[in-house]
């Protein structure tokens, strides 16, 4: 395993350890930040995530959330914003969020720990941008 990714394993299981159940995501992001996380780039429906880091690139690849050939949803703002606040107010697991998100025609995201926002992109250029609050750990 590289230093990398036994890092960001730690700074993942630190995160979780420290992350409230409701509007929990600023707390994980703040923790990767602090464990030098730059970007987090996520790929609908691969549910691939790739970490940035000061110590190199990590990959992660989850579960889809489709196989094979699928239609992509159109982009529909509002039901991701539905989905990103039932998240926020701990009304969801992860894995609904990421499926409501495909749902909304969601393709990509993109985590800018620096900044304090994610993009949501849809396949036509389409997209959103939410920025989240600083928080103290």
């Amino acid at each position: 395993m590289s230093e990398a990714m036994a890092h960001l394993q730690a700074a993942q299981a630190q995160a979780m350890a420290v992350r409230p159940r409701v509007g929990g995501f600023p707390y994980l992001a703040e923790t990767l930040r602090r464990a030098g996380v730059t970007r987090n780039v996520w790929q609908l429906p691969a549910c691939q995530s790739l970490y940035l880091t000061g110590r190199g690139a990590v990959l992660q690849q989850g579960t889809p959330l489709v196989s094979g050939m699928a239609d992509v949803p159109g982009f529909d703002q509002p039901a991701l914003i539905r989905a990103l606040r039932t998240d926020q107010a701990g009304e969801s697991s992860f894995p609904d969020f990421l499926q409501a998100s495909w749902n909304a025609g969601v393709v990509r995201y993109e985590v800018d720990l620096l900044e304090r926002q994610v993009t949501y992109y849809g396949c036509n250029g389409e997209s959103y941008v939410e920025h989240y609050p600083a928080v103290s750990l």
